[in-house]
């Protein structure tokens, strides 16, 4: 299907891409990759589907044959294909959908279209991944690294599971954002981070997630964990880290991947929307148009603004 694009996302996964740290992406190229909108053609072989339905789709687009899909793990299927990555992207006013039937999620209508293109990569990312990777059960502590768009996803929706949360970030006005979306306690970054932590927690965080994407992160989220704990990496990693396997070892500790989420998951997720659980358009701290696009995202090398940046195109 084609969908003419009502809203867009401006993710710090396009950012990686501009700098070139996909070697999916070819020039000249469109980036864009999580946008909300209403389908405006159907392709022949499409069932289900009509022009004017309200729609989303995950920035993981399967191909609903191979076996990952098969299993239900659509969200690695073998034979991808991503919007703004391997294909043109949303940011333009129309972004095409493969194998739509496998892929498309309609939109309630009392799910704003600023609301739905968060899901498609921050919002479903920090979701499958504290929850359905996680198995975070109310009482947990969990630590957020990094309060950016993923970062405060999962700020937002481990308080709504009744986690006890710590943000931590470098940027003042990010942190006022995660403390506005249910961070009960707020750090600034730096060398000694882990142990606050450690101090803040009684021993340490039962979840961390590192929504950043870094080497120095990974260390301090994984010596953040008490024993057993878990840490849930949202944040592409550019370049190969090297870690102490003998804090993972020693502590029996979990590092779990979270590669956004298949499709026919996000009904538990619409549903907790709907619900007032959360609300990924509260996030939403800019709406821009396409031509201030370039500049947003150049800007988010420098961490950009605080909050999540929608495009209308």
């Amino acid at each position: 299907v084609v969908v003419r694009v009502q809203s867009t996302g401006l993710c710090r996964s396009d950012w990686h891409g501009w700098m070139g740290h996909d070697s999916d992406i070819v020039l000249p190229h469109v980036p864009g990759h999580e946008f909300a909108g209403t389908i405006v053609s159907v392709g022949a072989e499409v069932s289900g589907w009509a022009v004017g339905d309200r729609v989303t789709a995950p920035f993981v687009c399967a191909c609903g044959t191979c076996p990952q899909c098969l299993s239900g793990n659509e969200q690695t299927c073998a034979r991808q294909q991503q919007p703004g990555f391997t294909y043109w992207g949303s940011f333009a006013e129309y972004v095409a959908v493969p194998w739509a039937e496998h892929n498309l999620v309609r939109i309630p209508e009392q799910i704003s279209y600023n609301s739905a293109a968060a899901l498609g990569c921050r919002f479903a990312t920090a979701y499958r991944g504290l929850i359905q990777r996680g198995q975070l059960s109310p009482g947990q502590r969990v630590v957020v690294y990094g309060c950016g768009g993923v970062g405060l996803s999962a700020v937002m929706i481990a308080a709504a599971a009744g986690a006890e949360v710590l943000a931590v970030d470098v940027n003042p006005a990010s942190l006022e954002l995660a403390r506005r979306h249910g961070a009960q306690h707020t750090l600034s970054s730096d060398g000694a981070i882990a142990a606050q932590v450690q101090e803040l927690t009684a021993g340490g965080a039962d979840v961390a997630v590192d929504a950043i994407g870094s080497a120095g992160v990974v260390d301090a989220a994984l010596r953040s964990l008490r024993p057993r704990g878990k840490l849930i990496q949202l944040g592409l990693l550019p370049a190969p880290v090297t870690v102490d396997v003998s804090v993972l070892i020693g502590q029996e500790l979990e590092w779990l991947g979270s590669h956004g989420m298949a499709a026919h998951s996000y009904p538990e997720l619409l549903a907790g929307i709907s619900a007032g659980q959360f609300d990924p358009g509260a996030l939403v701290a800019q709406e821009i148009s396409l031509d201030e696009a370039p500049a947003a995202l150049a800007a988010m090398g420098d961490s950009g603004a605080a909050g999540v940046t929608v495009i209308h195109p």
